[in-house]
């Protein structure tokens, strides 16, 4: 899906890796299977006979409502993981993220002070890494998730590389 708003005419946008996919569904598996178990400490309790307080309707809902919820941003996942895009321009860096808050994000080239590659465990066992561009602003939370390893360091050096040639040319 294409946002005229938002997208600049004739950009070619460079996606990450579909495997960026197992990556977030871990991560949504840790946030939220934790949270829905907690959630439901309480309709244990009720119906094992502890605690009369709250009652079953509210023990029930609670959980049932985080549940929900939590399968709903799972479904989404795919979706989110495809909407995330880079390309690099002649004087700066395009990334586009969001499905229903959209973002594109222009990070000039002579703007960056460093780049960064972090990986975490489950990203390191599936060849990802995140690339992450570092500015003078601190509002600038310039990163590109889900590339593959021998890319994100292709584009590190490459921005790096053009950060101080247009550094040097001020």
């Amino acid at each position: 899906m294409r946002t005229e708003a938002i997208d600049p005419p004739g950009i070619t946008w460079q996606r990450v890796s579909p495997k960026y996919v197992t990556v977030r569904m871990v991560q949504w598996a840790l946030a939220n299977v934790a949270t829905v178990l907690v959630l439901a400490l309480p309709l244990v309790l009720v119906l094992a006979g502890v605690w009369a307080w709250p009652p079953l309707w509210l023990a029930v809902a609670v959980p049932a409502v985080a549940l929900v919820s939590a399968l709903w941003r799972l479904a989404l996942i795919p979706r989110q993981v495809r909407a995330i895009g880079y390309a690099e321009r002649d004087d700066d860096l395009l990334i586009r993220t969001g499905i229903f808050f959209q973002r594109t994000m222009a990070v000039p080239y002579g703007r960056m002070q460093y780049v960064d590659i972090g990986v975490g465990p489950v990203e390191r066992g599936l060849g990802l890494c995140t690339l992450k561009l570092h500015t003078a602003s601190p509002g600038t939370n310039a990163q590109i998730p889900g590339l593959p390893a021998a890319e994100g360091a292709r584009l590190r050096e490459q921005l790096a590389a053009r950060g101080e040639a247009r550094l040097a040319g001020l």
